[in-house]
């Protein structure tokens, strides 16, 4: 088990090109101070590496869908959903990643922990806006006990990303924002045509 000393400084993370400004370098410090208390903990690393694992490439949200329409047999929400999560991360990867072209805040990760090294620049989350995206559109359908399953499920995800410090929490907070207004729209799309 690795032991955390909390006067040891953190090590160092350049705020990168297009850095998103002092305050949110500020809130991005305070997030990393907070969260490497918790580093190290073995039942934590391990939630947070297996999140971030399983939401590689939505995979989480395809076999929960899956999931979902086969018990309901609904296999157009299934097909419908797919899509949506495709598109939203067209839109995020290779729309605004481009756009912002943030660095991370580490190429690989924190070295306590193995994660997949991404190849997309780090404003907005990925993970974090597909979880939000996929959360918003599954808890339209599901009543409240399943509806926050999602959503706790997309939390964890999104919280993963600046645990394994492959974002900054900015990122992850801007990739929240980002999912939930597409998955807004995601909802709405899908009343029409499921």
């Amino acid at each position: 088990m690795t032991t955390i000393d909390d006067t040891s400084p953190l090590p160092e993370h350049p705020p990168g090109r297009n850095a998103l400004g002092p305050a949110v370098e500020r809130f991005d410090q305070a997030a990393d101070e907070l969260l490497e208390r918790v580093r190290g903990n073995p039942v934590a690393d391990k939630v947070f590496t297996t999140a971030s694992h399983v939401a590689e490439f939505s995979l989480v949200w395809h076999a929960i869908s899956l999931t979902r329409g086969t018990i309901r047999r609904e296999p157009r929400r299934v097909v419908a959903l797919a899509i949506g999560i495709g598109l939203e991360s067209l839109i995020v990867n290779q729309g605004l990643k481009r756009l912002f072209k943030r660095t991370r805040p580490t190429t690989s990760g924190d070295e306590r922990l193995q994660v997949r090294a991404p190849v997309t620049s780090s404003f907005p989350s990925g993970h974090a806006s597909a979880a939000a995206f996929a959360s918003t559109v599954m808890s339209d359908r599901d009543g409240p006990l399943l509806s926050t399953a999602w959503y706790g499920a997309g939390s964890i995800v999104a919280l993963s990303r600046a645990y394994v410090r492959i974002h900054h929490a900015s990122d992850v907070v801007g990739g929240l924002v980002v999912g939930r207004v597409l998955g807004l729209v995601g909802r709405r799309v899908l009343r029409r045509f499921t």
